[in-house]
């Protein structure tokens, strides 16, 4: 069995989808591993690299799609890539299969079998394969070091023979692993830090890490979804919060946004008012920027001054970090790989949930329910 690593061809995109570290442990379980010349190269990893780990490097895509029966990628692929791959043959990516119809219709037509990355289900045996959370936990380390540079104050308190310098004061909005991994990182930096998240679960996790919990009366009693992901807030409740977030804006110095809900827009916490009433020099990093922004004044991969606000909306914080992020990625889609690749050959079970969950094509068909669903609804709006 062929398992085959293209060039990411998407703007910006360093990383890569495995590691010679990995191509190594494929080799030794009998798998043959190609990967295109220069996959490597915005990660730093040779293609020398990558053949004395075992490897076979194929000089273009087109060779190397016309060859695979399993392709590792990081990004979800353009539709040309798509119709280059073999019939039947397998792809593992990001996918954004919730709102990315096109694509997924042409992954079916194409009888693809084919797994997104941010389907692995939040089971604690999937953990080792939970891509989003290895590159949100990069994301959100990378967001506070951004935000410091950016900051025309110190993080810390400083005691100097010219006086006292009080510690910037920082909120992160979203207790996710991203959010969490930022909290933790301001806090290593010196500064007063609090969390705020609609789920009140999340309070001691925020705690533990020596920030502070805002906590807001929003009339909630689940806001929480089965996967552990907060739920869309009705109009009145996330307009209240809307308006909470305002007045507590004005503390801070730096506000991290990372809310997110799965195969929806983002939803928008800070307004141009709120923006607009905070202090002069403050900085706002958006982490749900691809996702629409949680700031209405986010524009995507661009860093805004809005009323002496700085306002950066990155897409993709990850990439940026490309060796730690391809090192943690490969290891993901590797332990995956395990799960439906079996004595050399390929072996779905359906009923396992890890399988059921990530599998978004196969047979000509999309047998993911949600995906299934949400892709009828956006082709028929």
């Amino acid at each position: 069995m062929k398992i085959a690593v293209p060039k990411e061809i998407a703007p910006g995109e360093r990383r890569v989808a495995l590691t010679p570290e990995a191509v190594a442990g494929l080799v030794k379980s009998r798998l043959e591993v190609l990967v295109e010349t220069g996959a490597g190269d915005g990660a730093f990893q040779a293609d020398a690299a990558f053949e004395k780990a075992g490897a076979r490097i194929v000089p273009d895509a087109a060779t190397l799609y016309g060859q695979a029966d399993i392709i590792m990628k990081v990004q979800k692929p353009a539709l040309d890539e798509v119709d280059r791959l073999r019939e039947g043959s397998v792809l593992v990516s990001f996918l954004q299969a919730l709102t990315t119809p096109d694509l997924v219709q042409r992954l079916a037509t194409r009888r693809i079998t084919s797994f997104g990355m941010e389907g692995i289900p939040r089971i604690s045996r999937a953990q080792k394969m939970d891509a989003l959370s290895s590159q949100a936990n990069l994301a959100g380390y990378k967001a506070v070091l951004i935000a410091a540079e950016s900051l025309a104050k110190v993080f810390p308190m400083m005691m100097t023979a010219a006086g006292t310098v009080f510690a910037a004061r920082v909120l992160v909005i979203g207790a996710g692993v991203a959010g969490l991994q930022a909290l933790a990182t301001a806090r290593r930096l010196g500064a007063q830090v609090w969390g705020y998240d609609v789920r009140p679960a999340v309070k001691e996790q925020v705690e533990s890490l020596g920030a502070k919990f805002l906590e807001f009366a929003l009339g909630l009693t689940d806001a929480e979804d089965k996967g552990g992901y907060a739920k869309a807030l009705t109009a009145e409740a996330s307009l209240r919060q809307q308006e909470l977030l305002a007045e507590k804006s004005k503390d801070f110095d730096v506000i991290i946004t990372t809310a997110l809900v799965p195969g929806r827009a983002a939803p928008c916490l800070i307004t141009k008012e709120t923006v607009a009433g905070m202090r002069p020099g403050s900085v706002i990093m958006d982490l749900a920027a691809e996702a629409g922004g949680n700031c209405e004044l986010t524009e995507p991969d661009r860093v805004v001054v809005r009323h002496g606000v700085t306002i950066h909306g990155p897409t993709n914080l990850p990439a940026t970090m490309p060796v730690h992020a391809s090192q943690l990625y490969a290891r993901n889609v590797t332990e995956l790989l395990r799960e439906f690749v079996q004595e050399e050959a390929l072996a779905l079970n359906f009923d396992d949930e890890i399988v059921r969950g990530a599998c978004v094509t196969h047979g000509g068909n999309i047998v993911n329910d949600a995906v299934a669903a949400a892709t009828a609804a956006r082709r028929s709006a």
